[in-house]
């Protein structure tokens, strides 16, 4: 399906020779351990700000509201600016380092920016949890937010050059694969820090990120550059060399793909300003997708469950125990379905996964605003609340973070990071994590005033954005399956859309090389 509305492709990609060697393997993965540390802190963020001595600590006001003003409205309890920058800072800060890493990228290539991302992550990770003061909160979450940016602008595109063209899609999911593993762990810290009689079990949450920090750091430091990579800093013969390693066959059955990548690299490095580049028309297709499909992954609102989740659970009822224990659960969910997605994506392709969680994200995140508007009403005011009811949230919003998790999830990271020709990938990359960390940033600023004023109507909003991004897909989205990198050029060519731009007289593209 290279087109929108299920056309099927009628060109014939190349067919490299290669395998999943055990080298590969261990590399893809210990590279998308760099997803652990973004995860972690998703997960840690939700479940601190729901810890009393935290909240009496650094933010007050908002602990006074919570715990000691029970005639609150329920919508409104947690809404805070500070206590929101506290959680949004961090992805703001990320926007601007992926900017950085762009550079870091091309340049010096994808480990460095991994082992850069981990080495400011860790010092992040050490300053916030001997924080004394809501200054040093915030400047620990610009060094999380820094390392972050390093990392998730890096770390997709080491695994699609790394992986074989056939195995890329699920190589490439233990990246989100990684991200659901750290928002797991972090739940499981949480809910046993909170339990510390001392007070300070939040001391031991926010410096756990140092585990995750120093996972990727080490790994970074032993990983080997892709070939592309090398190709880029001037060394083809290293280069061909890696890539018969990493494809575990003879050094002649590597030419043709050999070639394919030293022509990319020679059209990269003839591109002086590749940020200037992604305004050409033969890009177009490109620049929309690194901007949408990651402002769209934002606005499915499963950040709003993930790192609000412990908030959200007691905003709609439960105590502080079954509250973490309910972001636990989901956390739970999210690891076990992001299996589906290694599984299916290079055996079912990337469109029936969009499409599918698509819909099953829309039709439970309006279970959820029904579910919540029924007892909640405008008022945000309800009383005992039958177990009963409780167990069917709990249910809803564990089916919509299952098919986040084999659809948006994952697929949001994996397919802008296979599209794009080299003499644009890293500038293109940063697009997307820009774009992404941006729409996380305003979800996670404005989220709390939004549950305060919209009430359940905030999810009514989410599910019509989650209407509009499945009909996206529908439409716009090329099937990208079983498709080389370096020949990606022909799903643009032959969608039925997107033809216009790239195509000049004739079948050929002026974006290949």
């Amino acid at each position: 399906m290279a087109g929108g509305f299920g056309i099927e492709s009628g060109g014939v990609p190349k067919d490299y020779p290669g395998k999943v060697t055990t080298y590969v393997l261990i590399t893809c993965i210990a590279a998308a351990m760099g997803g652990l540390i973004f995860g972690y802190d998703i997960g840690i963020s939700g479940g601190v700000t729901s810890m009393a001595p935290f909240l009496k600590r650094f933010f007050p006001a908002v602990y006074r509201k919570e715990a000691l003003d029970k005639s609150t409205n329920q919508y409104c309890k947690f809404d805070s600016f500070t206590l929101t920058m506290f959680t949004s800072s961090l992805y703001l800060a990320a926007l601007v380092a992926s900017l950085v890493a762009s550079k870091v990228t091309r340049s010096l290539g994808r480990r460095w920016s991994m082992l850069l991302g981990g080495t400011i992550f860790l010092c992040g990770a050490i300053v916030n949890a001997a924080a004394q003061n809501i200054a040093m909160l915030i400047i620990g979450r610009t060094l999380l937010g820094i390392g972050v940016g390093f990392a998730i602008q890096s770390v997709p595109l080491y695994v699609s050059e790394m992986a074989p063209y056939k195995r890329r899609g699920s190589l490439n999911v233990l990246f989100q694969l990684s991200i659901t593993v750290g928002i797991l762990c972090a739940n499981v810290v949480n809910y046993f820090t909170q339990k510390m009689a001392n007070g300070e079990g939040w001391r031991v949450s926010l410096g756990g990120a140092a585990v995750p920090a120093l996972i990727i750091g080490i790994s970074a430091f032993f990983l080997p550059n892709t070939p592309n990579s090398i190709l880029e800093k001037g060394n083809p013969t290293k280069a061909r060399e890696m890539l018969r390693r990493i494809r575990g066959v003879s050094d002649h059955e590597v030419e043709a793909e050999f070639n394919d990548i030293v022509e990319a690299s020679q059209a990269s490095k003839a591109v002086k300003n590749p940020w200037g580049n992604l305004g050409k028309r033969k890009y177009r297709p490109h620049l929309i997708m690194s901007v949408l499909i990651p402002m769209f992954q934002q606005l499915t609102g499963i950040n709003v469950v993930m790192f609000y989740a412990p908030v959200l659970f007691i905003t709609i009822g439960f105590g502080n125990d079954a509250s973490l224990m309910s972001a636990l659960i989901t956390g739970g969910v999210n690891v076990v379905a992001t299996f589906i997605s290694v599984y299916g994506t290079d055996k079912w392709g990337r469109r029936p996964l969009f499409l599918w969680g698509g819909g099953l994200m829309l039709i439970f995140q309006a279970a959820v605003a029904s579910l919540i508007g029924w007892k909640f009403g405008t008022t945000g005011q309800a009383n005992n609340l039958p177990g009963w009811y409780a167990i069917v949230v709990v249910v809803c919003i564990c089916i919509f973070v299952s098919a986040y998790a084999f659809s948006w999830g994952p697929l949001g990271w994996l397919v802008p990071s296979e599209i794009f020709p080299l003499e644009i990938r890293s500038a293109a990359q940063s697009i997307v994590v820009c774009v992404n960390m941006l729409f996380t940033f305003l979800v996670a600023q404005i989220f709390l005033a939004m549950l305060c004023h919209l009430k359940f109507g905030l999810f009514i909003v989410f599910a019509f954005f989650v209407a509009l991004m499945t009909a996206f897909i529908y439409v716009f989205v090329p099937e990208t399956k079983n498709i080389p990198i370096e020949e990606m050029s022909q799903v643009w060519e032959e969608h039925w859309y997107w033809k216009k731009y790239v195509v000049i007289n004739g079948p050929s593209s002026p974006e290949k090389v």
